[in-house]
């Protein structure tokens, strides 16, 4: 166990940031007392020529300067001097005190509504949510800084710089941050060397890689590195081809499992999205010991808040086409066919409830490798993952941010934009509730969308989190709802389906028809709830 304040300090003698701009306020001494012989104290008599010298520093060096304000007096005298700061294009980091966090609700003397106080001229604002965060802030600010050639403010409550920080946990900010541009360059090198060196490495894709260039690309990498290809969790596009032999799965959301899953390699690239995306809070790290994680995305931000030891800002397509490039010759061993169909359910017996896997296998065996599918059914997503991979770029679209209704209209902009491919949109009741009045639009435009809703009258996976933490949910089920009398009265043609001889007639009616349907169908299909759920 360390302290924030001396993992801050740490941070900044990491980055060469080892000179203090700063006029003292209260709200600071608790970082400034006791400050350690090799960092510097610069004085100024006012917070304009903090920021001004800081500015100079920055120009002359190249690199981040480090300024230390004193909350809403000493931000307000600066504004100024960080506008002037930002245009003249000179990086600083930004530490701003705050009075202490315990009692910040009562708005006590010296508190300050910081976060807007410097107007559009910082270029990153932010303050921790907790005080652990505070170093990784630091950190990203020094990154944010250099990115953008400007003001990067983090703002630091007085009571964080004493609190306990578990040094082994690492920081949720990168290391290392490499711009490649249009041609990879060292950035290419660096990430070939680390691949070269290792001895057991593994990748993780994300949607960012989810377009045809960077899945060949990947594809090439994987098979000179004789690596597994994992998905991210919760994922809203594939960033590899999921019936690939290489193709290992989707990463569980908790650290536990993840833990567990990247066990035995010793370096993890991670392509098109940030390291790592999770979803119950644990405790312990991300990744096992000794684990050197590198991040490739065209996204600053999925960079900038990854616990990583290197990230490169850079087309994933072409940068990993270069790296797999670079690698040295080895022998190429060829991938294990990869099973496919998991978790098969045989048909069900007479009087026997549909499940949602007899609806997702009944899919498989029937829809077209282009097809493009779109899923928002959250208490059986991993079992759709498992049985339905995606099979080529745009195959499979979710909602990025976990939020429902997305699928039901996206759906029907997806066929609207690109009415080559088929779309099928596989959605929970529930889900299709958000949005129904989506179907209204897809009937009125002509799109030929098929929707296959699992309807179980409830929030299932609500009823299964609150089982899980051990209580009985309040809300009611509402399975008196007519899903497909809803959309009929919006335009759109509905069947209800309650018996599996059933599902496979329409499918088979329908399915051959997807690519040149101009007008959509929704199949109300009557499933059973799903008794377990795991993220």
């Amino acid at each position: 166990m360390t302290t924030v304040r001396d993992a801050t300090w740490a941070v900044l003698r990491e980055y060469g940031m080892r000179r203090i701009f700063a006029n003292p306020g209260s709200t600071e001494v608790a970082f400034l007392a006791d400050l350690p012989d090799d960092l510097e104290f610069v004085l100024a008599l006012h917070e304009g020529s903090v920021v001004g010298l800081a500015t100079g520093h920055a120009i002359a060096t190249g690199a981040p300067a480090f300024v230390n304000l004193h909350t809403t007096a000493g931000l307000g005298n600066a504004v100024g001097a960080l506008a002037t700061a930002r245009v003249n294009r000179a990086p600083l980091v930004v530490v701003v005190g705050q009075q202490d966090r315990r009692h910040l609700a009562l708005e006590p003397f010296l508190a300050g509504q910081l976060d807007r106080l410097a107007g559009p001229y910082p270029v990153w604002v932010d303050q921790p949510v907790l005080a652990q965060d505070v170093p990784a802030a630091v950190r990203r600010a020094w990154h944010e800084a250099g990115q953008h050639r400007g003001p990067a403010l983090v703002v630091v409550p007085m009571d964080d710089w004493y609190a306990d920080l578990d040094s082994s946990l690492g920081l949720a900010a990168p290391t290392v941050v490499r711009r490649s541009g249009s041609a990879p360059g060292p950035a290419a090198d660096e990430v070939a060397r680390l691949l070269a060196d290792a001895s057991a490495p593994v990748l993780v894709v994300g949607a960012g890689a989810d377009d045809r260039a960077s899945w060949d690309a990947l594809v090439e990498l994987a098979d000179r590195l004789d690596a597994p290809v994992w998905q991210e969790a919760f994922g809203a596009r594939a960033g590899f081809p999921q019936d690939h032999p290489r193709f290992a799965g989707h990463l569980p959301a908790g650290r536990s499992r993840l833990r567990t899953v990247l066990t035995g390699h010793d370096v993890a690239v991670v392509v098109g999205t940030g390291a790592f995306r999770q979803y119950p809070y644990e405790p312990g790290p991300l990744v096992p010991a000794g684990m050197r994680v590198a991040v490739v995305s065209d996204d600053p931000a999925e960079l900038h808040h990854s616990s990583a030891d290197l990230a490169v800002l850079a087309d994933p397509a072409t940068f990993c086409a270069a790296v797999a490039r670079l690698l040295p010759d080895r022998p190429v061993v060829p991938a294990s066919a990869r099973p496919g169909g998991g978790d098969l359910l045989d048909a069900p017996d007479d009087g026997e409830p549909l499940r949602a896997g007899h609806v997702f296998a009944a899919l498989a065996a029937r829809l077209p490798s282009d097809v493009v599918l779109v899923e928002e059914t959250p208490s059986t997503r991993p079992q759709l993952h498992r049985m339905l991979p995606a099979r080529q770029p745009r195959g499979f679209v979710s909602a990025a941010m976990g939020g429902l209704g997305f699928g039901l209209p996206a759906a029907a902009g997806l066929r609207l934009g690109d009415p080559s491919r088929p779309v099928v949109a596989v959605l929970g009741d529930g889900s299709s509730l958000y949005a129904i009045q989506g179907l209204w639009s897809a009937a009125r435009y002509g799109c030929g969308v098929l929707y296959v809703i699992l309807s179980n009258g409830r929030y299932a996976i609500m009823d299964r989190l609150a089982e899980k933490h051990g209580g009985k949910p309040p809300w009611p089920a509402f399975d008196e709802i007519d899903v497909a009398g809803l959309a009929r009265s919006l335009g759109c043609p509905a069947r209800r389906i309650t018996a599996y001889a059933d599902l496979l007639a329409v499918l088979d009616e329908v399915v051959p028809t997807l690519a040149d349907r101009t007008e959509p169908l929704l199949l109300d299909v009557q499933v059973a709830t799903e008794p377990h759920f795991e993220p």
